[in-house]
């Protein structure tokens, strides 16, 4: 057996909620509102974060805008299907730096259910974190990962329902 072969990949960190607002309200919260609910702590640039941008087609960049109009690149956008489906090139490796050779890949899909949205995303590919996996799986895993991130967008998308989006 070669050691390819006997290599496991991690599994994907896999996260899911149901949002009180419609596919097309929660797709767009998700993307053209990001910077509404991304947390200031879960910056990579020096100077602080305004916006969080995804460029809404597919080919186009994922990114954060800092106060002073800085950008840092985050990676792009793979597919771009509203309001039912994302996939986006996360490029930050471990320590959260930009690296272009680096891909592991977000999906994010937005299926009805009821009056609302169930929101699924799964970040997969991580065993291009090589030696880093573990670290990068238990971040990204964690309650300042993917979980806490969905947590703070499902409430923007109440807050979007309740007073339309602008």
């Amino acid at each position: 057996m070669t050691e390819a072969a006997r290599t496991i990949a991690p599994a994907p960190v896999r996260k899911s909620l149901v949002v009180a607002a419609p596919p097309e309200t929660a797709f767009a919260v998700f993307t053209a509102r990001m910077g509404r609910w991304w947390p200031p702590s879960h910056s990579i640039n020096a100077a602080p974060l305004a916006d969080v941008v995804i460029e809404p087609f597919a080919g186009g960049r994922w990114y954060e805008r800092g106060a002073d109009g800085s950008t840092a690149p985050w990676g792009e956008v793979l597919d771009w299907a509203p309001p039912y489906r994302l996939v986006l090139a996360w490029r930050l490796d471990a320590t959260w730096t930009y690296q272009p050779a680096l891909e592991t890949i977000v999906e994010v899909t937005f299926t009805p259910d009821g009056a609302g949205t169930r929101v699924d995303l799964e970040h997969r590919h991580l065993e291009r974190y090589a030696a880093a996996v573990e670290t990068a799986r238990e971040a990204l895993d964690g309650p300042r990962g993917w979980g806490g991130l969905l947590a703070l967008f499902g409430a923007a998308c109440v807050e979007a329902s309740v007073s339309g989006l602008d």
